[in-house]
């Protein structure tokens, strides 16, 4: 009885420590978040809200280096705006990403500005957009369409799995 008593007298202390110290996310947690991706002029680029929560473990490098590095520190059901410098999310724009490829490479297709491309490079399959075509070459750009940007994301921690 008396055992049985001071089983329950724990348990409610750990529950009141659980609950008055809710977890903190750090690097190699797994963790389940909501997240909304704007631009600075506010169009949303990105979101899973009112979908399946997107899992990842932080500082495992399965996340930009800015989001990796937002999240931590944030608790249970905790909401957060984090600001990324495009430095810590898809970089710069390169310019060497951005080539001009002569009309006739596009096989039967005929480019038009905004047309998705893909190109396998060493193995490596490339994506791009066509930026601009005249009558013997298209442009093509093949920075990601984030490049230069800062990212604002608006994020909601569902999980943490220590």
């Amino acid at each position: 009885m008396i055992a049985a008593a001071l089983a329950v007298a724990v348990l409610i202390i750990v529950i009141y420590l659980e609950a008055s110290n809710p977890p903190v996310v750090a690097k190699g947690d797994n963790i389940s978040v909501y997240y909304t991706g704007r631009l600075v002029n506010g169009t949303v680029f990105d979101t899973n809200v009112g979908k399946e929560p997107l899992n990842f473990t932080v500082g495992a490098g399965q996340m930009i280096a800015g989001f990796d590095q937002g999240v931590i520190g944030m608790k249970l059901n905790q909401n957060k705006t984090i600001t990324i410098p495009a430095a810590q999310a898809y970089g710069a724009v390169n310019p060497a990403l951005i080539v001009t490829v002569p009309i006739s490479q596009f096989g039967n297709l005929t480019p038009t500005v905004g047309m998705h491309v893909s190109y396998n490079a060493k193995g490596q399959q490339m994506q791009g957009i066509v930026t601009e075509v005249n009558k013997t070459n298209a442009t093509v750009d093949f920075n990601s369409p984030l490049a230069g940007q800062t990212l604002i994301f608006t994020v909601e921690v569902v999980k943490i799995q220590k």
